[in-house]
């Protein structure tokens, strides 16, 4: 029974989380979804920028506390290994839910390229990046990413493997896929307004801090064949120069 609930809780957290997602690309693109990044009733600039500024610093502090290993270590005497990955999910599922509830709009429009053949560019490269994003999570290993490998092994009473250091496909190009396709995807607008660009920004710089932190975790685990690694495939723009080689080298294996 107690394999069972845990393999339970680890689908129901993925389903919180596919839900999430998936509303969050609507959100960030101002489709298919009921409130968007630019929609709402726009309140005091400075209260805005406030409350937006309060609700991304939640999501990066969360994520980037409960993703370091000096956390896990300690959170897995309180949260046993099978369900920590899930639980990770599920709290960094709900910060993003508030997000995306409490979210307010800043209307200022900085561009506007809706009907032009620029924005039909624009809205390629954010549905690209989101494509970019999803495939590196199976090019590595989705359902460990997200829980449920470790919650189905505890089930089978099976032994888990953490997965491997692997590069393939979009790896072999740029050592963080899954955060280019964010930074593609964010900043991919047709209409860019005061609120969609402080989002963006935000998280840019969020991702760049978070790459800091786990190429810092990711290099004292794996040594010399990330620093290897680093050496030869560029950060995040494919195809730029690499770091010189005495520094960490990283992959997104965990985000």
């Amino acid at each position: 029974m107690k394999r069972f609930l845990a393999l339970l809780y680890g689908v129901l957290v993925y389903g919180v989380f596919l839900g999430t997602f998936s509303y969050a690309i609507g959100f960030v693109g101002n489709v298919f979804v009921p409130k968007s990044i630019d929609s709402g009733p726009a309140g005091p600039p400075l209260t805005s920028i406030l409350i937006d500024a309060l609700l991304l610093s939640a999501f990066a502090v969360q994520h980037s506390v409960m993703a370091r290993q000096g956390f896990k270590r300690r959170w897995t005497k309180i949260v046993s290994w099978p369900v920590e990955r899930s639980t990770f999910v599920l709290a960094a599922s709900l910060v993003l839910m508030l997000l995306l509830w409490q979210w307010r709009p800043l209307p200022h429009v900085l561009w506007d390229l809706r009907g032009s053949a620029g924005a039909l560019v624009l809205n390629v490269l954010f549905w690209a990046g989101w494509a970019i994003l999803l495939i590196s999570t199976f090019l590595i290993n989705h359902f460990e990413l997200f829980g449920l490998y470790q919650v189905w092994v505890y089930f089978r009473g099976s032994e888990f493997h953490p997965p491997a250091f692997r590069t393939p496909s979009f790896y072999r190009y740029v050592r963080h896929p899954i955060y280019l396709g964010f930074v593609i995807a964010f900043w991919s607008a047709p209409l860019m307004t005061a609120g969609h660009l402080l989002f963006s920004f935000a998280t840019t710089g969020y991702i760049l801090l978070g790459i800091y932190f786990e190429e810092r975790d990711l290099g004292n685990l794996h040594g010399q064949q990330y620093r290897e690694y680093q050496a030869k495939v560029p950060m995040l723009v494919p195809f730029a120069k690499s770091k010189p080689e005495n520094t960490r080298a990283v992959n997104d294996q965990r985000t």
